[in-house]
């Protein structure tokens, strides 16, 4: 216990903030990506299903290339966003990370919805909002509860793109996941036995929440 409160002072509440913050976002720019088709769609849903192919540290480089302080961006536009190496870093990682993992079972539980139900609720009187709601919204509730446990995992455990563009600073851009990362560095085996079990159970624990609740009907 002393090694796990010793290891995890900092880390836990930034890796818990980062959750929490992620997984708002992806939930809903997930389910806007999923119902909605607009110009462009097709390549936005290419760049979102990158992450499940391409290599995280890749994707974090590419990333400090475009939003440095002398990056593409300030190049470009002559603003910079100055987030690299601070918080927002890690949320930017963990999202982008996580976010085909929350779209893919959205978009493929919606592809199976009937067209018919939209037209029986539009003849019941229900508009847009009434039938995602009251319709869309319940028979898509397993797929979120996927979506979000597998998403949030995935942020969770995310170590490539923080490490590259939040720098993986002891105290500011130091997640639970970098800190097991830095304890194995610095031979450190009872805190990285300590995070790791941490990290273990919580992902058993996300396991159970899958099976328990992504497969309801």
């Amino acid at each position: 216990m002393s090694a796990w409160m010793s290891c995890s002072s900092s880390s836990l509440g930034l890796s818990v903030y980062v959750l929490a913050a992620t997984l708002v976002a992806q939930l809903v720019l997930g389910v806007v990506l999923a119902r909605k088709r607009f110009p462009g769609h097709g390549l936005l849903d290419s760049l979102v299903s990158l992450p499940l192919v391409f290599p995280p540290i890749v994707i974090g480089y590419l990333l400090l290339l475009a939003l440095g302080r002398q990056g593409w961006l300030a190049s470009a536009t002559g603003w910079s966003p100055n987030i690299v190496f601070q918080p927002a870093a890690l949320l930017i990682a963990a999202f982008i990370a996580g976010l085909p993992l929350m779209v893919k079972p959205v978009q493929n539980s919606m592809n199976s919805l009937s067209p018919r139900l939209r037209e029986a609720a539009a003849t019941l009187g229900h508009g847009t909002w009434s039938y995602f709601f009251r319709v869309e919204l319940p028979l898509l509730r397993p797929a979120l509860a996927t979506g979000l446990i597998l998403s949030g995992g995935r942020a969770l455990g995310e170590v490539g793109i923080s490490l590259m563009l939040g720098g993986n600073i002891a105290g500011r851009t130091e997640t639970l996941s970098l800190s097991i990362y830095n304890a194995v560095l610095d031979g450190d085996t009872d805190c990285a036995n300590a995070l790791s079990w941490m990290l273990g159970l919580t992902a058993l624990a996300c396991f159970w929440a899958l099976r328990r609740y992504g497969n309801q009907k």
